[in-house]
């Protein structure tokens, strides 16, 4: 919520914390989200144990650490962007209550532009040197999982510096493949193969990322208008864009569906997945029936976080022989 004087009609200055706090908001170290993906690939190939190939575990904490250092680079050059353009002064300003000044650290004044953009360019080295070592240590590589590692390192740096991909209609489609890829990269680098099981379960991930996206575009709507980013909230009608998040949900849903009726996924995978399902639905309900999208929006982390959740134990019960 926005912090205000006294009289409680004017904007106070944010209270003053520590840089290193202020690099942690810049990199928003506290949505951990994205980073569960190694939970999903760790269950796939590390049970059981004894199955694992050599070199498979330490590959995993590499790419980890690799797929935290590219999105903190990611996230903080977008902060730079919207401080430019004025985005993120329109959507975490005073006429926004709903939204905390403080997590934004340029708009806030607790770190300067210079700042910002040292601790991106750090972080993406970070992020090349770990996952060129995960890769150089992995048990396999597949040269199509390699390639897939060096495109999404690549087009992340540019989401929204550089060539600005998410200012040019391509913000849906990156985070469901950012999501994918960070799912579906560490099982073939452990393995050296593909399955369509785990494709299904990266598709899903992915879009539990893209649903954090679309909500909070969802809010963010007038800002990203009023600097021509065409994210799908901006592009088209209140019910046009509540038609296309309710179509990724059911989306979501019929996937699940689809892999256990063909034989991809077992065949309870669907009902397995339900807990997930119906979380979603609320969220639907929250954000277009009841109009709450901050909401709405909030519930998706535990959408994702219950999501992950049942896809670990469908690995488990699959190394089980379920």
């Amino acid at each position: 919520m926005t912090l205000r004087t006294t009289t409680g009609t004017e904007p106070r200055t944010p209270r003053p914390e520590s840089t290193a706090r202020s690099f942690a908001r810049l990199g928003k170290l506290d949505v951990y989200d994205y980073y569960l993906s190694i939970l999903v690939a760790a269950a796939a190939v590390l049970v059981p144990i004894s199955a694992a190939q050599q070199g498979t575990a330490p590959m995993l904490v590499l790419f980890l650490l690799g797929e935290i250092a590219t999105i903190v680079a990611l996230v903080a050059f977008d902060d730079v962007t919207g401080f430019r353009d004025g985005s993120d002064t329109a959507n975490y300003g005073p006429n926004d209550p709903l939204r905390k000044k403080l997590r934004k650290p340029l708009v806030a004044g607790t770190l300067t532009e210079r700042q910002a953009l040292r601790f991106g360019w750090i972080t993406a080295g970070a992020g090349a040197v770990l996952w060129t070592a995960a890769v150089a240590i992995a048990p396999h590589r597949p040269t199509w999982a390699v390639v897939l590692v060096a495109a999404t390192y690549a087009i992340a740096l540019q989401y929204s510096y550089g060539l600005k991909l998410s200012y040019r209609g391509l913000q849906e489609a990156f985070l469901v493949a950012l999501g994918t890829v960070l799912v579906l990269a560490p099982f073939a680098l452990s393995t050296g193969q593909f399955s369509g099981f785990v494709l299904v379960q990266a598709l899903l991930f992915g879009n539990g990322v893209l649903m954090f996206g679309v909500y909070s575009n969802t809010n963010d709507v007038d800002g990203d208008r009023a600097v021509d980013r065409p994210t799908v909230a901006a592009l088209t009608s209140e019910r046009g864009n509540a038609l296309f998040i309710g179509a990724l949900s059911l989306a979501e849903f019929l996937l699940g569906a689809a892999a256990s009726v063909t034989g991809i996924a077992p065949w309870w995978f669907v009902l397995l997945m339900l807990p997930a399902t119906a979380l979603r639905t609320t969220q639907y309900y929250l954000g277009f029936r009841r109009g709450d999208i901050m909401r709405a929006r909030k519930l998706g982390f535990r959408v994702h976080r219950t999501s992950v959740a049942l896809l670990i134990a469908a690995n488990l019960l699959v190394a089980g022989g379920a």
